[in-house]
């Protein structure tokens, strides 16, 4: 029992070294990524050209995220682990066989990408909105190579135990495409539809930088990255054969999120397309109007702050340490591991989800209303982040659960309930659009997160019991407690000040009140409430945590 406890603290510790050190890096990530998107909304605005921009580098973000926390990577990681224990030539073997055969598929895909994009515009005359959409597509669509072999890379770092410069890479893309915006938006000499072009070109370069920065802490590891053709060895098949359904399982939000983008784009009217549309004899009035795209993508990008600097963090740390129970046939290992990242997912979704619903318009008009981003547009996407933001927890849960499924190297049962999340996410889209409007697609977004989690969550109990999972129903209910009288202090806060004028000074007061107060409510009550997930904010086990001594 000694052996066992000591064995598992140390797997939390170096779980928690690693989440720690990842969140740190994508903290900083993400403030430049919101300071990105606070230059998207000075110059770009929230109409039909923020539309296509957000339509267009959709695709190669997309890559991203199924490869740089996806598909590639969680298939790479259990097998390349695997073979690491055993036989450290073959690894490297296999490591180089990846990134060769990822670089040359995704290479393909894009010229085929050129080609459909040449075709396309050679065969329909298409509206300006929709030409610039290819336009900058075509300029992008290198970039998913890129980034995706950076995901590679980057995950054999982590398997190393190397975190920083995987975590730092996106820091890259944020100061470029910034610069970018700033060196051409100055004096207003180049409009912002030429401007457009220059960002893309920044993203172009972005991949180039966000290579190196992986090359230089892979040879101190010892991994010299070759051209390599090793496609017949049983462990490449394997990453073959469980990446496929990977691309559905773990990027089922994403996918989700793509099709919001896709149905508002299509279901927006404007001057050009026409306000109305005939359906069987006929005229109907489109729910959207074009900036609906844009609505989508900023409330997105604020409830994807906490996810992607905790969630996928979290994530990101605990996958190896799943992966090497895995390889070592220690589920119980396994099932502790998964309860302690989701208890952690829970502790730190429950309070961003009422933060974000509390502060949403204070927070979307400090943020975005300056320049081209009006008023208007910070009503409609404080509204659609509500939404958005009930699904975090779900958001957080199935970056968690996914992983569990992966390192036992089983990429079917996530790839099922990913193909059911993303059909009812599709049913429920076309469904609610007309009532809600965007706030429809991110609720339904949010309510196929659950459904996914809560199928995976029955499977893992199916097969390996409920015991390992005790200690995670004491900690939601914890979380849950602290997080209603948190919720409570910040509703107070704002009846208090709603009074007050809504501007950029008094917007921004009346945000550091609220979230200072409600961060010191929910932290003083986890600790408390003895909650052993404050130990990941605070650092060590939460001042005022009762040990848990072995027995005797």
């Amino acid at each position: 029992m000694i052996l066992q406890t000591n064995r598992t603290d140390g797997i939390s510790s170096r779980m928690i070294r690693g989440f720690r050190q990842i969140a740190s890096l994508t903290l900083a990530s993400r403030i430049l990524g919101m300071l990105r998107d606070v230059a998207y909304g000075y110059y770009f605005g929230a109409g039909g050209l923020m539309d296509a921009w957000t339509i267009a580098f959709r695709i190669p973000n997309l890559a991203r995220r199924m490869f740089g926390e996806g598909a590639a990577a969680a298939s790479f990681i259990p097998v390349y682990s695997e073979q690491l224990e055993q036989d450290r030539p073959a690894a490297m073997k296999l490591a180089n066989t990846v990134v060769t055969v990822i670089f040359l598929l995704l290479s393909a895909v894009v010229l085929l990408g050129w080609g459909g994009i040449v075709l396309y515009r050679m065969l329909v005359e298409a509206p300006d909105d929709t030409k610039l959409v290819l336009n900058l597509t075509s300029v992008m669509l290198p970039y998913m190579v890129m980034i995706c072999v950076v995901a590679i890379l980057g995950g054999i770092l982590n398997v190393h135990r190397h975190f920083a410069a995987p975590a730092a890479a996106p820091i890259v893309l944020n100061v470029l495409i910034i610069g970018a915006l700033i060196v051409t938006g100055l004096g207003g000499r180049i409009g912002p539809r030429q401007q457009v072009y220059f960002v893309a070109v920044a993203v172009l370069c972005t991949g180039i930088l966000q290579m190196a920065m992986q090359m230089i802490p892979l040879r101190r590891h010892g991994v010299l990255i070759r051209p390599t053709w090793q496609v017949q060895s049983q462990a490449f098949r394997k990453i073959l054969w469980l990446m496929g359904p990977m691309i559905l399982g773990l990027t089922a939000t994403q996918l989700n999120t793509l099709a919001d983008d896709i149905i508002a784009w299509v279901f927006s009217g404007s001057e050009d397309k026409g306000l109305s549309f005939v359906f069987f004899g006929r005229q109907v009035s489109y729910p959207l109007l074009r900036g609906s795209v844009s609505h989508l993508y900023y409330s997105q990008r604020l409830y994807q702050f906490p996810l992607g600097v905790l969630g996928i963090s979290l994530a990101t740390a605990i996958f190896p340490v799943m992966s090497a129970n895995a390889a070592r046939k220690d589920y119980d290992a396994l099932l502790a591991t998964t309860a302690r990242g989701l208890g952690g997912a829970v502790f730190i979704s429950l309070p961003a989800i009422v933060g974000l619903i509390l502060i949403n318009r204070p927070l979307a008009s400090v943020l975005f209303e300056h320049g081209q981003f009006t008023a208007e547009s910070t009503r409609a996407v404080a509204w659609t982040l509500s939404f958005y933001a009930l699904g975090l927890c779900g958001y957080f849960s199935q970056q968690i659960v996914t992983r569990a499924y992966y390192s036992v190297q089983d990429s079917r049962s996530p790839a099922i309930t990913a193909v059911i999340a993303v059909l009812v996410n599709l049913c429920l889209n076309l469904t609610l659009i007309w009532p809600m409007g965007t706030a429809g697609l991110a609720a339904s977004t949010a309510v196929c997160s659950y459904l996914q989690v809560s199928i995976l969550m029955w499977g893992l109990r199916k097969r390996y019991g409920s015991a390992g999972m005790r200690g995670l129903f004491g900690i939601t209910v914890k979380s849950i407690l602290a997080t209603a009288i948190m919720g409570g202090v910040g509703y107070l806060i704002l009846w208090l000040v709603k009074k007050w004028p809504q501007s950029f000074g008094y917007d921004l007061v009346r945000m550091g009140i609220v979230v200072s107060a409600c961060g010191i409510v929910y932290v003083s009550l986890s600790k408390a409430f003895y909650n052993p997930m404050l130990g990941l904010i605070i650092g060590g086990r939460a001042a005022g945590v009762r040990k848990s001594h072995p027995p005797k």
